[in-house]
């Protein structure tokens, strides 16, 4: 695949990225209690361009197709995260899960997951398909790094090795380190790990009326409530339950909801604060509160926040 064959640009289907909506907190949660894997991405259509096909350019990019229900995906997954965690920047692992991402999945051509491809100089080569242990995928890799450095397609200064050193890993006779940050984000990220939402939601609201100051947990309780909000919400009934009925307040949650998972924030603003002026009494304080949680999945003092708020004061006064 040459990087024209692939757009950037093309719509997403919401319902697919719904199936990316549980990596991606637990992806926040391991930011914060540092597991996170330095020469990892996730990718879907919006970065694929520039977090593969460009980066490709200049080393090498191992894509991973997975899929977030199949337990031989979470092996492969896990294996080649403690590969490429160890490879010194040698490579980037980039990770595609098949449901959230089916056009990238198509485009690469991939028939089921797990499946491994390599990237190199903006063009992409299948590797191994099915199951393979850290064993078996750091011996593939280490043929086609071998094989792309005598072809001279890798960096100048590539050593052309899986790992920084070249060597197979030392097993660590102490077991694996205690999880690093705050308490909070640990807890929080071992209920994700369980694949419960409403655990890690009741951890942050804790920490937050603990300490009302907390600005961090009070963003990340706004981001996990919003996923699992999300997870059995159907996008094309929750649209046309909106559209038709504008004074539902619920609907129209829900939408906002997706528009800010989508990233429109502004779009998600906005359909509360219309929604605002069309109450009264009880039900528009439920809106104005609803809009005031989506306003902590942003950043402190994002612009869109503060344009929103005039917004809303004014439909409110």
């Amino acid at each position: 695949m040459q990087p024209s064959d692939f757009s950037p640009n093309s719509a997403v289907d919401l319902g697919a990225r719904k199936a990316a909506m549980e990596r991606e907190a637990k992806q926040r949660a391991a930011e914060s209690t540092g597991r996170t894997n330095p020469y990892a991405v996730n990718i879907d259509e919006s970065n694929f361009q520039n977090e593969v096909l460009q980066r490709s350019m200049d080393l090498p990019v191992v894509l991973a197709v997975l899929a977030g229900w199949s337990e031989q995906s979470a092996q492969v997954e896990t294996a080649l995260d403690n590969l490429s965690a160890r490879s010194g920047g040698n490579w980037y692992l980039a990770k595609v899960d098949s449901e959230a991402s089916p056009r990238v999945t198509q485009a690469l051509q991939v028939q089921s997951a797990p499946a491994i491809l390599v990237a190199i100089q903006g063009q992409v080569m299948p590797l191994t398909q099915g199951p393979a242990d850290e064993n078996q995928l750091r011996e593939g890799l280490g043929q086609v790094f071998a094989a792309l450095a005598q072809q001279g397609m890798l960096p100048e200064g590539h050593p052309g090795t899986v790992e920084a050193d070249g060597e197979p890993p030392v097993a660590e006779e102490e077991g694996e380190p205690e999880p690093q940050g705050r308490p909070v984000d640990v807890q929080a990220q071992e209920a994700l790990d369980r694949g419960d939402f409403a655990a890690a939601e009741a951890v942050y609201r804790k920490a937050v009326e603990t300490d009302p100051s907390d600005t961090e947990s009070k963003s990340r309780l706004a981001q996990v409530g919003l996923v699992g909000r999300l997870q059995d919400v159907d996008p094309e009934s929750a649209l046309t339950a909106a559209q038709e009925r504008p004074d539902d307040v619920q609907a129209q949650f829900v939408v906002a909801d997706m528009d800010i998972y989508r990233g429109e924030a502004e779009a998600a603003f906005d359909r509360l604060v219309a929604t605002v002026k069309r109450t009264s009494g009880d039900e528009r304080e439920r809106v104005r509160a609803h809009l005031l949680a989506l306003f902590d999945v942003l950043p402190p003092g994002d612009p869109r926040v503060n344009a929103a708020r005039r917004k809303l004061t004014a439909a409110l006064f």
